[in-house]
């Protein structure tokens, strides 16, 4: 019976031990496979304050998603420089849009675009379509495709390209499951690899939401491109005009 509470204490104990290392970004549940996933980046915003873009160029990165806009007027405040100092040090770029279930999308895509600069080298403009931090309004499935599309529609005259959808587990089975809109997905998991319900294909992947770079001070958000150099360079050249 001693050995038994010793083992169990224990187990608690390193239990523990594993959660906080979690919580403090030390492990995590993924690790991609580099030669599987050789296509590495991060997506950020004003949350990572002053990035040192000097230091993070030698993390071997090779794109950044950077916030933009949010809604109808809110313009992150670190965009500019974020955008900036990511083509300093040679990555491919990409801007992204966190999608409010309270604002028209045709609304929302003015904010983007005044806000984005037209760079035909940079990755598609990408739609944050998730619950978390939304407001209280919930739509329904047609509702909020039918504004994804009115705000799509507006992005592509605008940039020439095809945006991508980002998306959480539940907000994909809430609105996109089983749906072929045409856009490229990508999928936040940070527990194991995504296989999408429908069997759709996703492009990106994000695998932590605690990862850490020198040049960053706490948290970033890591993904990996799902295909290799080549196909990532396709990816982004067959949808510039």
């Amino acid at each position: 019976m001693t050995r038994l509470i010793v083992l169990l204490g224990s187990a608690i104990f390193l239990g523990l031990i594993a959660v906080i290392f979690f919580e403090l970004g030390y492990i995590r549940f993924n690790y991609p496979d580099q030669s599987k996933f050789p296509v590495r980046g991060i997506d950020i915003s004003h949350h990572q304050d002053v990035i040192d873009w000097d230091v993070l160029e030698r993390s071997g990165l090779d794109f950044a998603f950077i916030k933009a806009t949010e809604g109808g007027d809110h313009k992150d405040t670190k965009f500019h420089r974020n955008w900036q100092r990511a083509g300093d040090i040679g990555l491919v770029r990409g801007a992204y849009h966190f999608f409010t279930f309270c604002k028209r999308g045709s609304e929302q895509a003015q904010n983007f675009i005044e806000t984005v600069p037209v760079d035909k080298n940079s990755l598609p403009p990408a739609i944050d379509l998730e619950f978390s931090g939304n407001c209280q309004a919930r739509p329904s499935k047609e509702e909020v495709q039918q504004e994804i599309n009115a705000f799509a529609k507006l992005v592509e005259q605008r940039y020439g390209k095809t945006p991508i959808i980002y998306t959480t587990n539940d907000s994909y089975l809430a609105f996109l499951e089983g749906e072929d809109l045409g856009y490229p997905i990508w999928i936040r998991d940070i527990y194991s690899e995504p296989t999408l319900r429908d069997g759709a294909k996703w492009d990106f992947w994000q695998f932590t939401h605690r990862g850490r770079l020198h040049g960053i001070n706490g948290f970033v958000d890591l993904n990996v491109y799902n295909g290799s150099s080549e196909e990532f360079q396709k990816f982004i050249s067959s949808r510039a005009q």
